[in-house]
C-alpha cells in the first residue's frame, strides 16, 4: 500500500472526470514467501476466499473507488505486468498512460499531470 494516501488524493480530485477501480492481484511480499520485515502480514492466496480475505485489509484502508480480484490465473496482473502494483489510465479501451513498476517506479503525481493535461 506504498503511496495509498496519493492514490486516494487522485480519486478524491479526479472521480468528476475518471472513473477509478482497484484490481487486487496476487501477493508480492507474501509472509510465507520473501516477505519484507515490519510488513503486513499475508500469505500467497492459495484460493480465491484467500485473496478476498486479504482484500479486506485494502478495503479497511477506504480506497475510494471499487476493489475488485484477479483470478486466481493472475490474468489481470500478467495482462498488465502489475506486480506488485502500477498504474493506468484506460481511454475508449486503450492503454493511454503506463506508470512505472512500483514500488520505486510506483509515482501517482505522473498521473496526476495526465489527468490534468486530459482535463
Amino acid at each position: 500500500m506504498f503511496k495509498f494516501d496519493e492514490f486516494k488524493k487522485l480519486v478524491k480530485d479526479f472521480k468528476s472526470v475518471a472513473d477509478f477501480l482497484v484490481i487486487y492481484i496476487e501477493e508480492a511480499h507474501a509472509s510465507d514467501g520473501w516477505a519484507f520485515y515490519n510488513n503486513i502480514v499475508i500469505k500467497h492466496h492459495r484460493t480465491l476466499q484467500d485473496r478476498m480475505q486479504a482484500a479486506q485489509i485494502l478495503l479497511k484502508e477506504d480506497p475510494l473507488c471499487p476493489v475488485v480480484l484477479d483470478t486466481m490465473e493472475n490474468l489481470s496482473s500478467s495482462k498488465y505486468a502489475a506486480l506488485p502494483e502500477r498504474l493506468y489510465v484506460i481511454q475508449s479501451g486503450k492503454v493511454v498512460c503506463k506508470g512505472g513498476v512500483g514500488p520505486w517506479n510506483y509515482h501517482p503525481q505522473e498521473v496526476r499531470a495526465f489527468l490534468e493535461n486530459l482535463v
